[in-house]
């Protein structure tokens, strides 16, 4: 699956992975694993580095289909590194989040030195 995390209590912080084509199914399976994870805490911060992602197979209901699933709690800051800015799945990638910022602190970065300090995270494990 083109879509991993690991969740790091110390740092309570979820810490994800994605590249190469990802889908609908990928993301939503990826969304109940976290859920079955005795780890995985709503109130923890997320950072989730897309850098490696080339495609974004998700139509757009399917995309307000999770955005609308709320994994995280509004207190928790979500921190996403985009895939290459000439990439398609960049374009799509930030309209999808576009959906998601209405009740949580989430941003886009270009980088993940950027998404990192912004979570106040100096280097995860």
């Amino acid at each position: 699956m083109p879509v991993q995390s690991t969740i790091d209590t110390e740092l309570r912080l979820v810490i994800g992975r994605a590249w190469g084509c990802v889908t609908f199914d990928d993301i939503a399976a990826h969304q109940e694993k976290l859920l079955d994870d005795p780890n995985f805490n709503p109130n923890f911060n997320q950072f989730m580095d897309a850098s490696g992602m080339t495609d974004w197979q998700v139509s757009i209901d399917e995309a307000e289909t999770v955005a609308r699933r709320k994994l995280f709690s509004t207190l928790s800051k979500r921190a996403f590194v985009k895939p290459h800015p000439t990439s398609l799945a960049a374009r799509v990638f930030e309209g999808y989040f576009g959906l998601t910022k209405q009740a949580s602190k989430i941003e886009v970065f270009p980088d993940a030195p950027s998404a990192l300090n912004w979570l106040g995270v100096e280097h995860p494990a």
